[in-house]
C-alpha cells in the first residue's frame, strides 16, 4: 500500500562524558578487533577493552572521530572505502558523530542508539551487558502462529516497550503467540508509524532504551509468544537520513520507488549497501532475539543480481536463529509467490505472504463498497471459498484496476504461506475517518468473518485491541513540520480521494490532520475496555475461537485436509477432514437465513453412521449474539444468517 512519512519523540538525557582518546595502531590489534566485530560497520565495545568503531564512506578523503564533552582522533582508511580504527577508553554510554573531509560532524550510520532523535550525537551501546533468560526458548513452528500486530507507540498511553510488556500475559491468555511489532528503527518527531525510519540499527528513544526492548522480548518468550519485527527495507526517510553523505551509492536512479530514491541492491558499488541491509536483518536476530521479520512492501525492493537481496537477507536470519524457529513474512503486491519457495527451487526461501485478497474481499463483504483498490473484489461465498483452498485469488489473471496480470502461479502453497486478517494498520487507516472493521459492519458478520478468520487454514493476524472490539481508530499519524508536514497531509488526502466516498470536498475537510498530535493521541488504545459490555463479549468470542484452533485437533493440526463448497452467493462450508473420523462442518452465512430440504453438496454428507450436531456458534449469547436454532432436523437444514455455525459428528 502507499504509504506516507511517519512516528513520535522524547528526549532522553543528554549525558556528556570526557572520555580519553587513544588510538592503538598496532595491526595485530586492529585485525583482532575485526575478528570480534558482530556487526560490519558500527561502534561495539571489545572483550579487551575499548571501541572498535567502522564506517563505510567511499566518498570521503579522511574520517574523523569526535565526542560529546571533547576529543577527537582521525580514522584509518582500509581498502573499499572504510575508515576505522580502535579506541582505548571509550565504552558504552559515550556518545560521538563522524566528520567527513573535516565538514560537518554527522551520526553514524549504524548507529545503535540516537538518543536525541537522528539528528543528534550516536551512543555506544554494549549488547552483551544485559542478561538473557530465554536460553530454552526454541521458538514456535510457523504454521502455529497467531500474530498480533502491535503499535508500541499506541498500545498504552505511556507509549513504551516496558508498559506494552505489562499486557503480554493478557495476549497469552487469550491465545496470540507472536507478537508482530510495527517498525521501531529510529525516526524524527515525537510520534508516528515507523516507516520513515532512518537509523535501521537504533531502536528508537521514543519507546525506551535498547535494553528495554530486549526485556519487552525476554518478557515475551518466558510466555511463549514469539516477537516479529516489522522492518522497511524498500526506503528510508526524508528526514535524518544521512546515508548519502556517507555515499552516493545507497541509491540509485536505476528504478523507481513509490516513496522516493530505490536502494541500490543491484549497482555500482552495492555490495558495501547489500552489505549494510543483510547485517541489519541479522543484528534484529542475533542482538534483541526478535524471532523474525515482516519485510515491508517487498514489490519496491529491485534487484538484479543472481543473489537477490531477498534470499540474502533469508538466508541471514535463519544463520542468526541458529536453532531456533524464525519466521520472515513479506508483503508483496505483486502477488509473486517465488519469495516463499525454497531456494532449490529458485526461490527466495521466506515463510510466508500477506494475503491482502483476503482482507479485500472480506471489507467488501461486510461493507458493500467496492471503490478504490477493492474494485476487483466481490466479497462473494466463492472468493471465501477459493481463500481457503487456494491462498491468493489473483494468481497471473488480468487483473482490472492494475490494468495487467497479477501475481503469479501460487496452486502449490501450503496455507501456512499465507497470513490473513480482516484488519490491519494500512488498512483501518484508510477508512478515512481510522475506524476499525466492527465499527463498518452487522455485528453478526463481524463475528462470523472472525470465525472464519481464526479457523480456517492459514496463519490469522489481529490487529492491536481487535480482540476486544476497541474503540480507538488509528489513523494515518507523522510528526513533521513546516512544508513536509504540509506535503504529507496533502498527499494523504490525494491518496484517499481514490476512494469515491472520500473524494468530496466535505469528507476531504473532515480528514484527520496527520501531523496533528491529537490525532495521535486518538489512536491510543483503552485496555479498560476489555471488561465492558461488547467489548467482554468479543473477547470472549477471540478467547473460544483461539482455544479451539489449539485444542480441536482437526484445527491444531495444520496438515488437516480442508476442503470447501458454495452454498449460495453470501454462504459457504468448509469441511476439515479427521483421520479418526471426527470430521468438522464450518458453515459460514453473511446473508439472510437459508433453509434447505435438499442438499445436493456431497461436503455436507454427515460420517458414516452419524449425523451433524452443533457444537459451537457465532451467535451464542456470550459473544452478543441472539442465538441459533438447530441447524439439522428431520432432514431439514437451517442455516442462520449473519452467523457461523461449527458442526460436529454425533456420538458412535
Amino acid at each position: 500500500m502507499k504509504r506516507f512519512w511517519r512516528k513520535a519523540a522524547r528526549h532522553g538525557s543528554n549525558r556528556r562524558a570526557a572520555v580519553f582518546v587513544a588510538i592503538i595502531d598496532a595491526e595485530n590489534m586492529a585485525s583482532s578487533s575485526l575478528k570480534n566485530r558482530r556487526l560490519p560497520v558500527g561502534a561495539e565495545p571489545q572483550p579487551q577493552g575499548g571501541t572498535h568503531f567502522r564506517v563505510w564512506a567511499p566518498a570521503a578523503h579522511e574520517v574523523s572521530l569526535e565526542f560529546d564533552g571533547g576529543g577527537s582522533q582521525p580514522l584509518e582508511t582500509e581498502p573499499g572505502g572504510y575508515f576505522s580504527a580502535l579506541v582505548a577508553g571509550v565504552g558504552a554510554g559515550a556518545r560521538y558523530r563522524f566528520r567527513l573531509d573535516r565538514d560537518r560532524a554527522l551520526p553514524d550510520p549504524a548507529t545503535r542508539f540516537q538518543p536525541d532523535g537522528p539528528h543528534g550525537s550516536s551512543e555506544i551501546i554494549d549488547p552483551s551487558g544485559f542478561a538473557w533468560t530465554d536460553e530454552g526458548w526454541r521458538g514456535i513452528a510457523p504454521e502455529q502462529l497467531v500474530i498480533y500486530e502491535l503499535h508500541i507507540g499506541t498500545y498504552t498511553p505511556e507509549g513504551s516497550w516496558a508498559a506494552a510488556a505489562r499486557h503480554l500475559p493478557e495476549l497469552a491468555e487469550l491465545g496470540i503467540n507472536c507478537v508482530e511489532m510495527m517498525p521501531v528503527a529510529e525516526f524524527p518527531g515525537r510520534f508516528g508509524w515507523g516507516y520513515d525510519g532512518v537509523n535501521l540499527f537504533a531502536p528508537t528513544r521514543l519507546y525506551g532504551r535498547p535494553d528495554d526492548l530486549r526485556r519487552f522480548i525476554d518478557a515475551a518468550h518466558a510466555l511463549g509468544i514469539a516477537v516479529i519485527l516489522d522492518v522497511v527495507y524498500n526506503h528510508l526517510g526524508p528526514d535524518g537520513n544521512y546515508l548519502r553523505s556517507f555515499a552516493e551509492s545507497y541509491f540509485t536512479d536505476r528504478h523507481g520507488n513509490e516513496w522516493g530514491e530505490a536502494l541500490n541492491f543491484d549497482g555500482p558499488d552495492s555490495a558495501a549497501v547489500r552489505e549494510y541491509f543483510v547485517a541489519n536483518a541479522g543484528y534484529w536476530i542475533d542482538e534483541y532475539h526478535f524471532d523474525g521479520l515482516r519485510l515491508d512492501a517487498t514489490h519496491q525492493i529491485f534487484d538484479d543480481s543472481a543473489d537477490h537481496i531477498l534470499a540474502a537477507i533469508a538466508h541471514r536470519v535463519r544463520e542468526a536463529a541458529g536453532p531456533r524457529a524464525s519466521f520472515i513474512v513479506a508483503e508483496n503486491d505483486d502477488q509473486t509467490a517465488q519469495l516463499v519457495r525454497p531456494p532449490g527451487q529458485g526461490g527466495y526461501g521466506l515463510d510466508a505472504l500477506w494475503n491482502d485478497d483476503f482482507h479485500h474481499s472480506a471489507r467488501v463483504a461486510l461493507t458493500g463498497r467496492r471503490e478504490g483498490y477493492y474494485r476487483n473484489y466481490r466479497g462473494r461465498a466463492g472468493e471465501f471459498v477459493s481463500l481457503a483452498r487456494h491462498g491468493f485469488l489473483f494468481q497471473g489473471q488480468h487483473s482490472g484496476l492494475h490494468g495487467r496480470p497479477r501475481g503469479t502461479p501460487a496452486l502449490d502453497l501450503a496455507a501456512s504461506r499465507f497470513v490473513v486478517c480482516l484488519d490491519n494498520h494500512d488498512q483501518i487507516a484508510h477508512s478515512g475517518a481510522g475506524k476499525r472493521g466492527h465499527q463498518l459492519a452487522a455485528p453478526g458478520c463481524w463475528r462470523a468473518l472472525t470465525a472464519y478468520l481464526l479457523l480456517m487454514p492459514g496463519i490469522p493476524m489481529l490487529f492491536q485491541g481487535q480482540e476486544f472490539a476497541a474503540s480507538a481508530p488509528f489513523l494515518y499519524f507523522a510528526d513533521h513540520e513546516g512544508e513536509l508536514g504540509r506535503q504529507i497531509a496533502a498527499g494523504r488526502r490525494e491518496f484517499l480521494a481514490q476512494f469515491a466516498s472520500l473524494a468530496s470536498p466535505e469528507l476531504q475537510a473532515s480528514l484527520a490532520d496527520p501531523v496533528a498530535p491529537e490525532t495521535y493521541r486518538a489512536c491510543i488504545i483503552d485496555h479498560g475496555e476489555r471488561a465492558r459490555g461488547r467489548q467482554a463479549e468479543t473477547l470472549a468470542l477471540h478467547r473460544d475461537l483461539l482455544a479451539l484452533r489449539r485444542n480441536e485437533p482437526v484445527f491444531a493440526r495444520r496438515d488437516t485436509r480442508v476442503d470447501g463448497a458454495v452454498l449460495g452467493e453470501e454462504a459457504w462450508v468448509l469441511r476439515y477432514f479427521a483421520e479418526d473420523g471426527r470430521d468438522r462442518l464450518l458453515i459460514v452465512n453473511i446473508g439472510s437465513d437459508h433453509v434447505l430440504d435438499t442438499v445436493v453438496e456431497p461436503l455436507m454428507a454427515p460420517v458414516e453412521g452419524r449425523s451433524w450436531q452443533l457444537a459451537w456458534s457465532s451467535e451464542a449469547p456470550r459473544y452478543g449474539g441472539t442465538g441459533v436454532p438447530d441447524p439439522v432436523a428431520d432432514g431439514i437444514w437451517r442455516i442462520p444468517g449473519h452467523a457461523a455455525i461449527l458442526l460436529a459428528p454425533s456420538a458412535p
